[in-house]
């Protein structure tokens, strides 16, 4: 195996799953992690949005967005550790979100 290789096997990824859990769309969705972020422009009622982050620090989880009725929400969530293994769920309300984290 080659070297780069070798480090494409240690590379930590975490799925990160967005689901809007309200009955009306939700609009700029921004999720930010240790060192980065990343975007959904809608998301519909009851659909989610899979991605996979990269822990390259240690650091607080926050996702902000817009309601239906244009209104900024943003929550807080917990705090990811540099190098981590697991899961994340982010669900969406048309106030907030709650998070579901399964991650070692």
């Amino acid at each position: 195996m080659s070297a780069g290789l070798a480090g494409c096997a240690n590379s930590h990824m975490i799925p990160v799953t967005v689901t809007n859990t309200s009955t009306e769309k939700l609009s700029t969705i921004v999720v930010t992690y240790p060192e980065a972020t990343f975007g959904i422009n809608t998301l519909e009622p009851g659909k989610s949005f899979p991605y996979k982050i990269k822990p390259t620090a240690t650091g607080t989880l926050k996702v902000e967005f817009f309601n239906s009725h244009g209104a900024a929400r943003t929550s807080s969530g917990p705090v990811l550790q540099e190098g981590s293994e697991g899961s994340i769920e982010i669900k969406l309300t048309q106030d907030g979100a709650t998070w579901v984290m399964q991650v070692r």
